[in-house]
């Protein structure tokens, strides 16, 4: 009896004659219209041996479609993110100001300068459209951009310490986002790792020690507590102690920032995070730090410091493998024309949205409150609490106002409002659903209402 049904299930040929698969192939091809149609079909015959009824041919087209629509509809697409986290790591942690965006824009649609020295009318250098402004605005000898900050540590311990020592406190060896461990990327470097001190107290003793106890240390690397804190019963030496033991040992030292603020994060009412330009100003050989956490531009790890221990690195072979492309730098470039020219915290948003005054934020809550009140969802104002994010800032908090929308089941809302175009991604806190303004742009406003009173009348149905 199977066999005999398994003969009725339709032909691809037959069901491409269908105008609805004529409307398939018009958006999606032949060739993958084709394909899709032949999943449906091999999924149709196992449901038939399993007893299950023959869709009929409207039913199979419409199933090709989905299929279609499931696998090319990109994964990777813009949302709002509503979460109050600043430097989203799995949003895309900094978005970029509408300088930068245009940048890209503009280079993207055709050919660019990128290793093209105008003025000489020969080759250039794609590390220059960065550094220059870099040095500028750190103080720094020399600069060289990466694809990202841990391709900016690896790259300086291999070039510099390569089968050789480096001395780290234990208190620094941690694990940061994505389970990648500062003692992997070291031993990807081969360079060897000298660990001192304990988890929580390190001495200025136990870096000398290990300096005297080896001949063949070649730098000292601090990690900068970026993404983590250690409370208590703590110490550990300064920088500017570091870099004072490093001058009587002929040792550089190398500061592995992350975050790499540019700005005194303290003019906000947060915990003063270490600036690149006070590394610098301390005498660290080497600065690593990422572009897209609090400096707010693209993914990018900057490499800043003395020319001597810098311009090396510009001609590793290992630089290739990890250098920026157009885009990248085009966009780094832009980022940094706003802190030369003063209007960071007006034009880069990570620090537009870490300034937003209070009272703003409570202005736009009460705006969304009344607008979703009026089309008939239940909703409220709480204080509330954004983040920083993105391994930056440990701990450290802002005052916000809530918009919670009162539901009974907020993780299906949630996922309800996840399926919405764009996504809109909140956060649930006491068994509320929560949309903080911090982070979400003006210009996502009226979208975000309208995707939300959607969601919400969807759940009452």
């Amino acid at each position: 009896m199977n066999v005999h049904r398994l003969r009725q299930i339709p032909s691809v040929d037959r069901l491409l004659g269908l105008e609805a698969t004529q409307k398939l192939i018009d958006a999606f091809g032949r060739e993958e219209t084709v394909d899709a149609l032949r999943d449906v079909l091999d999924a149709v015959r196992d449901e038939v041996r399993r007893g299950s009824e023959i869709p009929d041919d409207a039913a199979l087209a419409a199933r090709a479609g989905l299929r279609l629509e499931e696998l090319l509809t990109p994964t990777l697409r813009p949302v709002i993110n509503a979460t109050g986290v600043i430097i989203h790591t799995n949003l895309g942690r900094a978005p970029l100001s509408q300088a930068a965006r245009e940048a890209m824009d503009r280079v993207s649609q055709g050919y660019a300068s990128l290793e093209y020295d105008l003025e000489a009318g020969e080759r250039g250098h794609r590390t220059t459209h960065a550094e220059r402004l870099l040095c500028r605005l750190t103080g720094a000898e020399s600069a060289l951009v990466v694809n990202n900050n841990a391709g900016a540590v690896l790259l300086a311990l291999t070039a510099m310490a390569q089968d050789r020592g480096v001395i780290i406190s234990r208190g620094q060896l941690v694990e940061i986002g994505g389970g990648f461990r500062v003692p992997d990327v070291m031993a990807q470097s081969g360079a060897r790792l000298v660990e001192v001190g304990t988890t929580n107290r390190t001495h200025m003793y136990d870096y000398e020690n290990a300096i005297e106890a080896s001949d063949d240390i070649a730098l000292i690397l601090r990690a900068h507590h970026s993404n983590f804190r250690v409370v208590g019963f703590t110490s550990e030496p300064t920088l500017n102690e570091l870099v004072e033991l490093g001058k009587r040992y002929d040792l550089p030292v190398v500061d592995d920032l992350g975050s790499g603020a540019l700005l005194d994060t303290s003019r906000f009412g947060l915990a003063h995070e270490p600036t690149v330009q006070e590394s610098v100003e301390t005498g660290a050989a080497v600065i690593c730090f990422s572009g897209d956490k609090l400096l707010g531009g693209p993914q990018a790890g900057i490499i800043v410091g003395k020319a001597a221990h810098v311009d090396p690195l510009k001609s590793h072979p290992l630089t290739r493998a990890l250098r920026p492309d157009k885009l990248c730098l085009v966009a780094l470039q832009e980022t940094l024309l706003h802190y030369v020219r003063g209007e960071a915290v007006d034009e880069v948003p990570v620090w537009r949205m870490m300034a937003a005054p209070l009272s703003e934020i409570a202005e736009r809550a009460e705006r969304w409150r009344e607008t979703l009140r009026q089309a008939g969802v239940a909703v409220e104002i709480a204080d509330g609490l954004s983040t920083v994010g993105g391994g930056s800032l440990p701990g450290e908090t802002l005052p916000t106002k809530l918009v919670a929308l009162l539901t009974p089941h907020p993780d299906r809302l949630a996922r309800s409002l996840r399926d919405a175009d764009p996504p809109i991604i909140a956060r649930i806190e006491n068994d509320q659903l929560m949309l903080d303004p911090r982070t979400v742009r003006p210009e996502e406003e009226q979208v975000l209402l309208e995707n939300v009173e959607a969601a919400a009348t969807l759940m009452e149905a």
